[in-house]
């Protein structure tokens, strides 16, 4: 009981108060509102859109029409050449044979002695004596292989008794075969050295050289290489026995 008393005093109270708020609420209004201006409200300027066209495409030309290839040039086709008149050949005009006249000389007149004409001595002529021919000397004849082989093999006796085999070389076994090519004179005098073949080791190649300088000079060569200057290749070998 005391509870529901309570509830409608509270009921009550609030009722009460919203009363009163809502005298004052309206009192407040009457004393703004005449105060109010109702011109000063601005109305939004009403905007104005403008519809802008789109600018029309370019007119389109039609091309230009493509002039005609010119007409071919024919070329008049070359007229044939006539072809050449032969006359035949004229005949030979027969031509008689004249008969020489005989011209008798009418005999010499009397009391006049016909003496015969001198006979008129010919004039000398020169004649050039003909040059007695030039004998010539024969041409040198080219050395033979026979002959240049038996003198490489003098020359390898004449090298071989300045050998020497070095003692590098003994060691770590090197072995090999030294061909020397040698320019000489026709008195077998050395005239350029070198090495046309190589053993593959210096220290051979090197030792080659130098028992062909020990083994100067050098036999004389035969007739047939006595004539020029030749080349000649000695074999010089080098192996372990």
């Amino acid at each position: 009981m005391n509870i529901a008393i309570n509830q409608s005093k509270t009921y009550e109270s609030t009722l009460i108060w919203a009363i009163i708020c809502s005298v004052l609420l309206h009192g407040l209004l009457a004393v703004i509102m005449p105060n109010f201006n109702f011109d000063e409200v601005k109305v939004p300027e009403i905007l104005e859109v403008e519809l802008v066209k789109k600018p029309e495409p370019p007119p389109v030309t039609p091309p230009e029409p493509i002039p005609p290839p010119p007409p071919e040039v024919v070329k008049p086709e070359p007229k044939p050449l006539p072809k050449p008149i032969i006359k035949p050949p004229l005949p030979t005009p027969v031509v008689d044979k004249i008969e020489p006249i005989e011209q008798h000389t009418p005999p010499p007149p009397p009391g006049v002695i016909a003496v015969a004409p001198k006979e008129v001595a010919p004039t000398p002529t020169h004649v050039v004596p003909t040059p007695a021919p030039v004998k010539q000397e024969p041409l040198p004849m080219a050395p033979s292989q026979a002959d240049l082989d038996g003198y490489s093999n003098s020359l390898w006796g004449a090298i071989s008794k300045h050998k020497k085999y070095p003692k590098i070389a003994q060691m770590r076994g090197w072995q090999g075969e030294v061909i020397v090519e040698l320019q000489l004179d026709g008195n077998g005098k050395i005239k350029s050295k070198k090495i046309a073949q190589s053993s593959g080791y210096e220290v051979l190649d090197k030792q080659a050289l130098e028992m062909v300088e020990k083994a100067l000079p050098f036999p004389i060569p035969p007739e047939t290489l006595r004539s020029n200057n030749f080349t000649i290749t000695v074999p010089v070998p080098f192996k372990l026995e």
